[in-house]
């Protein structure tokens, strides 16, 4: 009997356990760890923070599931990994500290032994970074459905002051110069954009986005470009165009200094410092990874030798440190197999990429301002599909120690971008590319290849978009043909 113990029941964690329970007789053991018994469908938050959703629509309890498919489930957060056994352990076998967050025994730590572990512990969002940053400062959130619906409720008192007459001023974007997952708060001001108008006070809003991308469109994977009309075009002109039209302004290359209760602090890659007065701001946070620590079978701890120096985890990558030009695609991970542990895995955000995807930069101050790369969503979950698919593999004697891969320089990533959820006039931005890690070695002039790389808005976005929902809730669940649904 094997016993696979995977961390996090995000979209890579929870995918990887149903596939890996799908795949695995009854007699293997699999196991989830999480702090929180609630899957979150987290791309669906931007609508919960603008109160187009409730946060009940983008939950989903996890213990039903897990009883059902036969998963066992541990409330509680991994702090330790004991890849080669204790020495206080009589059987000295593999082991996760695991910290329990629920219940009568929370605070207590118990050994969870393993034969397999996926860390998809995700990330801890690092407020701190920034003075003033996050939900229990002075801005708002939508990483979490809890954040999304104190962001919802902020927002829709500064809509009841408005239609009394009193303008505002909206900030919204990244909260430091390394952040990641610029798409979400690009998503949620064209949402916002689009409620206000929805609310007739669009008049009474001035509304600017604050990033850490060089330029507009960038999204931390080094921009795009499109065929449109016979002519190549960089997604740049694709976003700023849709904030042309809205009357969103904008601050790029840009990290938050410090925020006080109304004004925010920024310096550009110009070195220059801005000042900006605001009424709501929902500025996301940096990522490191959870903090779990490493320990070798004597007690020394190994940390560095299993995880880079922000806590993610070291995979089957190239870590030589190089300069910008000499990056490859080859540089990436393909089987997510820590490489000295062949029985460990990392996959969604807990992994360490190798280099960011987009040029690095450092204000003239030397500040670094620079976006992490992106590795959520469809990525996480083919990640954990491909895994749980390595290991159950290897568990049921089928190819030998071989395994799946999912490099994500040869995945194409497909992104719906809601810009207003609305039965009538909703509209999203559609886009697609192919590979997500630029490839000039096979891609020379652009780096992906244009036939599969496409950028374009339409109602027809905003109802995949709503259709993308639906599906991968079921999916969460469970429900019958589940598997059938694709990443």
């Amino acid at each position: 009997m094997a016993r696979v113990v995977i961390l996090g029941a995000g979209i890579a964690g929870h995918t990887a356990a149903l596939f890996m329970r799908r795949k695995l007789p009854k007699a293997h053991q699999v196991i989830v760890v999480s702090p929180k018994d609630i899957y979150n469908w987290i791309p669906s938050n931007i609508w919960v923070g603008v109160g187009a959703m409730k946060s009940s629509d983008v939950i989903v309890p996890l213990r039903p599931v897990y009883t059902r498919m036969g998963i066992e489930f541990i409330q509680g957060k991994a702090v330790e990994v004991y890849p080669e056994g204790s020495a206080t352990d009589a059987k000295s076998e593999s082991s996760v500290v695991v910290e329990l967050t629920s219940g009568g025994q929370k605070g207590t730590k118990q050994h969870v032994v393993y034969d397999y572990l996926i860390n998809a512990t995700g990330p801890k969002l690092n407020f701190a970074a920034t003075v003033g940053l996050g939900p229990e400062a002075f801005t708002q959130s939508v990483c979490t459905y809890e954040h999304a619906d104190k962001a919802s409720a902020a927002f829709l008192s500064c809509i009841a002051e408005m239609k009394k007459g009193i303008k505002k001023t909206l900030v919204i974007g990244t909260g430091h110069g390394t952040c990641t997952c610029e798409g979400a708060a690009f998503e949620y001001v064209l949402n916002v954009e689009f409620e206000l108008r929805r609310h007739g006070v669009r008049d009474k809003a001035s509304i600017i986005f604050i990033t850490n991308e060089a330029q507009l469109g960038d999204f931390g994977v080094d921009g795009m470009y499109f065929k449109r009309g016979g002519y190549v075009v960089h997604s740049r002109t694709f976003a700023e165009s849709l904030f042309a039209e809205r009357g969103i302004q904008w601050i790029t290359g840009a990290h938050v200094q410090k925020i006080q209760v109304d004004k925010i602090y920024c310096e550009t890659l110009d070195g220059q410092i801005h000042e900006t007065p605001y009424d709501f701001a929902m500025l996301l946070p940096p990522f490191t990874g959870t903090g779990m620590k490493a320990v070798n079978r004597d007690g020394r701890d190994i940390t560095a030798d299993v995880f880079v120096p922000s806590g993610f985890m070291k995979v089957d990558a190239n870590y030589t440190k190089k300069e910008y030009r000499d990056w490859k695609a080859a540089d990436w991970p393909r089987t997510y197999q820590n490489p000295k542990y062949s029985n460990i895995f990392a996959v969604g955000i807990a992994f360490a990429p190798p280099h960011p995807i987009s040029m690095p930069r450092t204000s003239v101050n030397g500040t670094p301002i620079s976006p992490a790369p992106p590795r959520t969503g469809m990525p996480s979950a083919i990640m954990g599909r491909v895994v749980a698919n390595t290991i159950a593999d290897r568990i049921l004697g089928h190819g030998g120690k071989g395994a799946k891969t999912a490099s994500m320089a040869e995945l194409g990533a497909a992104c719906v971008a809601s810009a207003g959820a609305n039965f009538w006039s909703g509209t999203a931005a559609s886009m697609t590319m192919f590979p997500i890690v630029p490839d000039f070695e096979n891609f020379p002039e652009y780096g992906r290849d244009l036939k599969f790389t496409f950028g374009d808005i339409g109602s027809a976005g905003h109802w995949i978009k709503k259709i993308l929902h639906y599906m991968f809730i079921y999916k969460a669940k469970a429900k019958p043909l589940w598997w059938l649904i694709p990443e």
